[in-house]
């Protein structure tokens, strides 16, 4: 891939469609013709692209989204289709081809589909492709979801060493209050830290062919501050802001961690954090949580105050602050039974009966994410 990273740029549902809940195709139009500008000047593009919902829902003649499964995946399937035709017919105009990527957590979560992924999209690159990506929701299922496209291109930025990603949204970036009902709300230019407050304003879903919303574009950012990439929320109907926030400008609300704490995660740290599928839950104490964040120690048992979930030693559980924040992610050394027995308890305790756990920690450094 590039020497500085490719550019992976999320258009969500509430963007992409027009008043009628179709695929708005001026807009898309304007996306390919600003992601072709990008290329001819030497970036490498990847675009996270919702919307087959919609795009199924207008094909197959539906009025209103889905609620049973099986159909809302046959719209989705249909819709998929009508999406890529619509990019690579556009993007083919600039002299410039598509290439269709359809994940699954799956695809992420073993390492090896992981490692093939990865690969897929360094040679689309190469070969001056843009690969167009979105959940499989034909045959995704709840536990091997993203959940919503923002994580989704959260992911893939991780998968790739993207130099940025830029979510384009319905609303110009993060703000004070709910601009919607708080015409007082200001702008937030620019955020460093995912504070407990800047979390706690965030609102859920929003429109009716959207699964995201500021939440969800919150959880992107704390992986993406977590990783070290910048991230844009912007309103993606502005002209020419997809360029304008690669060239700099001032454009919506941009995460980036200061100088003098960017995160610079490892690929397996970043591959636990992000696509891991959590199968349990540990809650620490205050000293635990100042340990892991400030002193980039590993979780002892003695910190932990409460276990959830049933996991095996091996399986990737969320650590979370009494406050249900969540602090980091990552690999257990010990099962949930184990946990129950030992939470609470000093390291040379626990080896008066797990003799063959002497001096181990519960969540090593080495295979945690910290958020």
């Amino acid at each position: 891939m590039g020497g500085q990273g490719p550019i992976v740029v999320k258009i969500g549902s509430s963007t992409l469609v027009d008043a009628a809940g179709a695929p708005d195709r001026a807009l898309i139009g304007s996306l390919c013709g600003q992601v072709a500008r990008l290329m001819d000047e030497g970036h490498e593009v990847v675009v996270v692209s919702s919307g087959a919902a919609a795009a199924g829902m207008e094909r197959l003649g539906l009025k209103a989204r889905p609620k049973d499964l099986p159909t809302l995946q046959a719209c989705c399937a249909a819709g998929q289709a009508a999406l890529t035709e619509i990019y690579a017919e556009v993007l083919s105009q600039s002299g410039h081809a598509a290439g269709q990527v359809l994940m699954t957590r799956r695809d992420v979560v073993d390492r090896e589909c992981y490692l093939n992924t990865r690969n897929t999209f360094e040679r689309l690159l190469e070969l001056g492709v843009v690969p167009i990506v979105n959940e499989n929701d034909t045959v995704s299922v709840a536990e091997l979801s993203f959940s919503d496209n923002d994580m989704l291109g959260a992911i893939v930025s991780a998968l790739v060493g993207a130099s940025l990603y830029v979510i384009l949204s319905d609303v110009e970036g993060l703000y004070t209050a709910n601009p919607s009902t708080h015409p007082e709300a200001k702008l937030i230019p620019y955020v460093e830290e995912l504070t407990p407050e800047i979390l706690a304003g965030a609102t859920g879903a929003g429109s009716a062919y959207g699964t995201g919303g500021m939440a969800s574009k919150l959880r992107a950012a704390r992986a993406m501050l977590a990783a070290g990439i910048p991230m844009t929320i912007c309103e993606g109907r502005k002209a020419d802001v997809l360029v304008d926030v690669v060239h700099g400008k001032k454009v919506g609300t941009r995460f980036e961690a200061s100088a003098g704490h960017a995160a610079h995660e490892g690929a397996r740290k970043l591959w636990i954090g992000l696509a891991g599928v959590p199968q349990g839950t540990l809650t620490v104490d205050e000293g635990a949580v100042h340990a892991l964040v400030d002193r980039g120690s590993s979780l002892l048992p003695a910190g932990v105050i409460a276990t959830e979930g049933e996991y095996a030693a091996g399986d990737v559980v969320d650590i979370r602050a009494e406050d249900g924040m969540l602090v980091a992610r990552g690999i257990t050394r010990y099962s949930a039974d184990e946990v129950m027995r030992i939470h609470g308890l000093k390291l040379d305790v626990i080896e008066r009966f797990l003799p063959e756990r002497e001096g181990a920690p519960l969540v090593h450094r080495d295979e945690m994410l910290v958020f």
